[in-house]
């Protein structure tokens, strides 16, 4: 069945009671009311009693019995099915709850499918704003788009503070294998919110096109505003993903570049010690017409130019930062 959340009835921008879920088509006859629900996992059975209750297209119940791979909004005659998901961030894993709502005159139903944050908030939100409330059905379906965007800002500022870290831990040190993975991870995550996100443009535009008995025309910019705000999310989403893309170039880079001295360095090092074996390696050949084996001084001139030789080396390289 599902656990019934909250299901209450509205006029005049005041709560008038609580009602139960079957009562629900009842009060929404009456001009003037309008009912709001909201559920919690509802099976077959509890969503074959709102579609007999509320006359639901029977397309809209398939609907959310279904999992879907995006939000949507879908039209059944003067009524709206909209399929919205919340971002939820738990210890570094990014999931993603499942929300259908159904709008229709009299009526606004939220099913959502998951543990994500309550839609409480919005309820007391849209209780303190009477003036607001007082549209009906329109105005709530305003407050619950607007909720489901904002969800999208803690998280996508949790993962741009995580990448802000690593690239500060990428600058200051060397670039680990669990820095590359984790780095990848978080962009593939704003890839995935990206994803989510992007169709709500889509839906608050039709919205502001719609002409439906429970949609005003004085709501419309307000559905524009939640198209401001999601649009701003996306720049927000790219910009940090390019971030995470430009940390990984950098830390290649700059691991790149560590390489490189460390390599300059060993050639250094080699040619300084190539030029006494250079030397010696001669003066090993043992071949008897070599003079310099029977002059008295000649082995400390030889051992004189190894030391000028690899002193003025050592010196070159120093010099143009190769040591």
């Amino acid at each position: 069945m599902g656990r019934v959340v909250a299901a209450a009835v509205y006029s005049a921008g005041r709560k008038v009671t609580n009602i139960s879920i079957d009562e629900g088509s009842e009060w929404a006859r009456k001009p003037g009311h309008f009912v709001w629900i909201g559920l919690e996992e509802p099976d077959a059975e509890a969503l074959a009693n709102l579609q007999r209750q509320f006359n639901l297209h029977e397309l809209a119940i398939e609907d959310a019995l279904e999992k879907h791979s995006r939000p949507k909004l879908e039209t059944f005659g003067d009524a709206l099915f909209i399929v919205t998901y919340s971002p939820v961030r738990q210890q570094g894993r990014l999931e993603f709850i499942e929300t259908h709502i159904f709008a229709g005159t009299g009526y606004v139903i939220t099913c959502r499918n998951g543990h994500s944050k309550s839609y409480a908030l919005v309820r007391e939100r849209c209780e303190a704003r009477p003036l607001l409330l007082e549209h009906g059905e329109d105005f709530v379906l305003y407050a619950l788009l607007d909720f489901v965007n904002e969800n999208y800002q803690p998280v996508s500022e949790a993962i741009h503070g995580e990448i802000e870290a690593l690239e500060q831990s990428v600058l200051g040190g060397s670039l680990l294998e669990a820095d590359i993975r984790r780095l990848h991870s978080l962009r593939r995550d704003l890839l995935r919110l990206r994803r989510y996100v992007a169709p709500m443009v889509e839906v608050s535009e039709e919205l502001q096109r719609l002409s439906f008995p429970f949609i005003d025309k004085n709501m419309r910019p307000y559905f524009r505003d939640v198209q401001i705000h999601v649009t701003r999310q996306m720049e927000d989403l790219a910009g940090i993903r390019d971030i995470a893309s430009q940390t990984i170039e950098i830390g290649m880079l700059l691991e790149a570049s560590r390489q490189s001295i460390v390599q300059r360095k060993f050639a250094a090092w080699a040619a300084i010690l190539a030029f006494p074996t250079a030397i010696a390696g001669i003066y090993g050949m043992n071949f008897q017409n070599m003079p310099e084996l029977s002059w008295h001084y000649g082995y400390y001139v030889v051992l004189g130019v190894i030391a000028a030789g690899c002193t003025g080396l050592f010196a070159s390289f120093k010099k143009s930062g190769w040591l």
